[in-house]
């Protein structure tokens, strides 16, 4: 009898052994699952910041794909339209919680697909830029190089100007050694007004090759003290300068090319006044010598 308690004893003794040791075994599988699904779920929680912070990534690469295109551009209202994807994403994965596995590996799936078609537009954007830049580039030597030809043509131009002053200078005539004189009724050269008849201009016109040669006409525009020209009447006037000016004296003579002498007489029939008169002689409308004597 003794011995059957003892059996019965040892037999409880090993099944509470049993259930301690099956107790203890549910318990440390239950906590190794307990931290294995908290790793997962801090992975989860990890996975699901990278994603929002790709997805504030990809709403700054929108914004700067757009400052690379023109305002009317048809491409900017759909990267506007895939801005707006990207941002409705964003939201909804900030709002779901990280427990819901089968929601973020969804939301996951979505965003690689925005991050290809954003990738795309990168691609096309950055393509239509430099276009656009060497477009602008060529442009910008073709502005350059339009202007370089402008400024040839403008200093050939002054060039041109400059030669054909230069010639129209030197075919012009040059009247030297001009005189001023006042005349007796003899001839004979007196300083005093009141002695004298006529006012003799003469002057010597330099030998000149590239002047045009044949008939011309010389004027000669003597000026008194008071700047009032010695004149005849009204319709002694000449062109200088655009403009109708009156003469004094004038002679047909042929120039040949040679040094040759021209004198001009203006009789004296007005008091004339004391002090500087001037005397201008004008060729082809031009002026090309002066001289002057004091009257007493």
């Amino acid at each position: 009898m003794k011995d059957k308690k003892k059996i019965i004893i040892i037999s409880l003794g090993v099944l509470v052994a049993a259930l301690a040791i099956g107790i203890v075994s549910i318990w440390i599988s239950l906590m190794e699952s307990e931290k294995q699904n908290e790793e997962i779920q801090e992975l989860i929680a990890l996975e699901q910041e990278e994603m929002l912070n790709d997805l504030q990534n990809a709403q700054i690469e929108y914004d700067e794909l757009k400052k690379k295109i023109l305002s009317n551009d048809s491409l900017l209202v759909r990267l506007e339209q895939e801005q707006l994807r990207t941002q409705q994403l964003y939201e909804e994965l900030q709002s779901t919680k990280a427990t819901n596995a089968a929601e973020i590996k969804r939301l996951k799936k979505e965003l690689k697909t925005l991050r290809g078609v954003l990738e795309s537009y990168m691609v096309q954007i950055d393509s239509l830029f430099r276009e656009n830049t060497e477009l602008k580039n060529e442009n910008t030597k073709l502005i350059a190089g339009k202007k370089k030809v402008e400024k040839e043509r403008n200093d050939l131009a002054k060039e041109k100007k400059v030669l054909s002053e230069k010639v129209d200078l030197a075919s012009q005539l040059d009247a030297t050694d001009v005189n001023v004189k006042l005349l007796r009724g003899n001839g004979k050269v007196t300083e005093k007004i009141k002695r004298a008849k006529q006012i003799s201009v003469s002057c010597t016109i330099s030998k000149n090759i590239t002047a045009a040669t044949g008939d011309k006409r010389a004027y000669v525009r003597i000026i008194q003290p008071n700047g009032e020209p010695l004149t005849k009447g009204i319709s002694y006037i000449f062109k200088y300068e655009n403009r109708d000016i009156g003469y004094s004296m004038c002679k047909d003579f042929e120039f040949t090319g040679e040094e040759q002498s021209l004198t001009f007489y203006w009789n004296i029939e007005e008091t004339l006044q004391k002090g500087r008169h001037q005397a201008f002689i004008f060729v082809d409308g031009n002026m090309i010598g002066e001289g002057y004597a004091d009257f007493e």
